[in-house]
């Protein structure tokens, strides 16, 4: 008899969501078991039986397809379900189409009785956060978007690959919309622990560049493959490792702004502490008068998106 340790309902099984699986199995040791919830039942059983050949050399995680209901206990509702971004589409695009989604969705996790943690990634993921959070009436630590942790990882690829070092002496993150308005925090970055902007000789064309290629790489890859799914399940993985482990990590997600950077009743990439019981703290860099600009503007947009939702 396993003693049951944490429970994780995921919500969508694409290519986001069963990479995400895939992913958290080799992430963690922490899942007793993982529950797939899908429209298409065939596809979710298919992809737990697959998941399962895989539990006798990582954990003895018990995988199998599901209902909403099976929330009622789990720890943790992953939502990867909604239309995935097409070529020449911003994220913004899929609003309505999401948001019509996430309505059938979190409704019924609530009423099952599920009392843990939301976390998030379908796009556009600040405004599908905010609104899992308005929709569940859940506190506001217990509602996480993986924000700009896949834009940040991309901006720590990138710096890396400008810089020819390893990308683990990288420390940077995007802040703001997972989307057109992010913006880098160079100021805050760092190189081998040393400032990025004293550590290195990068003109500000150089750095403008590397935003620009941070916000044009997600594109670049769905014309190429026709979506993008490895990075951000690793993200996701991550984030909940962070919370079932209990591991006060920091990390760039989406996180509800109550006066933090002058934006309030919002939720927007930024850095902040997860552990188990969720958002701990929002961490406020003393931004730049140019970074904050950058920030009042992603926040502006993404209200002006929000204030054409009707839930």
């Amino acid at each position: 008899m396993i003693k049951r340790r944490h429970k994780v309902v995921l919500v969508g099984d694409g290519a986001v969501g069963s990479s995400f699986a895939y992913s958290l199995l080799q992430t963690t040791q922490e899942v007793d078991e993982l529950v797939i919830v899908d429209l298409n039942k065939e596809k979710a059983r298919g992809d737990a039986m697959d998941l399962q050949d895989i539990t006798p050399l990582e954990s003895p995680t018990i995988i199998r397809a599901g209902e909403y209901a099976d929330a009622s206990d789990a720890d943790i509702a992953v939502i990867t379900a909604g239309v995935p971004r097409k070529p020449g589409e911003t994220r913004l695009d899929l609003v309505n189409k999401n948001v019509k989604i996430l309505k059938t969705i979190v409704k019924p996790i609530v009423d099952s009785g599920f009392h843990g943690i939301f976390v998030v990634s379908s796009n556009p993921v600040d405004i599908l956060t905010t609104l899992t959070q308005k929709l569940s009436g859940f506190p506001k630590e217990r509602v996480i978007g993986t924000g700009t942790s896949l834009d940040s990882a991309r901006l720590n690829v990138l710096l890396a690959a400008k810089l020819d070092v390893p990308v683990s002496e990288i420390d940077a993150h995007i802040m703001g919309e997972h989307g057109d308005t992010s913006f880098a925090a160079f100021d805050e970055a760092t190189v081998n622990g040393e400032p990025l902007k004293t550590a290195t000789e990068l003109t500000a064309d150089d750095y403008a560049a590397l935003e620009e290629a941070v916000k044009k790489r997600g594109g670049e890859i769905i014309s190429r493959k026709g979506a993008t799914f490895y990075g951000v399940a690793k993200c996701l993985a991550y984030i909940v490792k962070a919370i079932l482990e209990n591991r006060n990590v920091t990390l760039p997600i989406s996180a509800p702004l109550d006066g933090e950077y002058g934006v309030k009743d919002l939720y927007l990439g930024v850095p902040a502490v997860i552990n188990t019981s969720g958002i701990v703290k929002v961490l406020e860099h003393d931004l730049s008068a140019e970074e904050s600009k950058k920030m009042e503007h992603s926040a502006a947009k993404m209200k002006e998106v929000l204030d054409g939702v009707e839930l």
